[in-house]
């Protein structure tokens, strides 16, 4: 036998084989299709921080509709902490849930950020119904030492 003709021997050999890895099933969680539920009303949950906005858009049993951060909106760098960007993330945070139907919301406001006060006028310019606004920074009752102002 010349070694083209072994060479293609062996090949024919492995095919079978190659063929057996190929049609493996992956293992794990299968994934639903995603269904559009109607939501009257809905928790948004933002959270101000000195670097970013975050806003999240939840039924009232919890589950995740919606979400917009200002870094996912195209903002980079110290813009991430800015009212307009804030604003800009609470309407793309709306866009997304267009379709779940959402008319009043109830507001969760974590934080001290810049884009606490734009991401609720925001709600306002875009037409939902606001019917509660609740402030749930986490405050200290004393406990371990705050870290040092900065200076600016």
């Amino acid at each position: 036998m010349s070694t083209t003709e072994t060479t293609a021997t062996v090949m024919a050999a492995e095919a079978p084989q190659a063929e057996k890895k190929a049609k493996k099933v992956p293992r794990g969680k299968k994934k639903g299709v995603k269904t559009n539920k109607q939501v009257a009303h809905a928790n948004v949950y933002i959270q101000a921080t000195y670097n970013n906005t975050i806003v999240t858009i939840a039924d009232l049993n919890g589950n995740v509709v919606s979400w917009s951060t200002a870094g996912h909106c195209g903002f980079k760098g110290p813009k991430k902490a800015t009212p307009y960007a804030a604003s800009v993330v609470v309407k793309s945070a709306l866009e997304k849930a267009e379709a779940s139907g959402i008319k009043d919301v109830s507001l969760y406001i974590k934080g001290v950020g810049q884009g606490r006060e734009g991401a609720i006028r925001a709600f306002n310019i875009n037409n939902i119904n606001v019917v509660s606004i609740k402030d749930v920074t986490p405050m200290a009752h004393n406990g371990c030492r705050k870290p040092r102002p900065r200076r600016l």
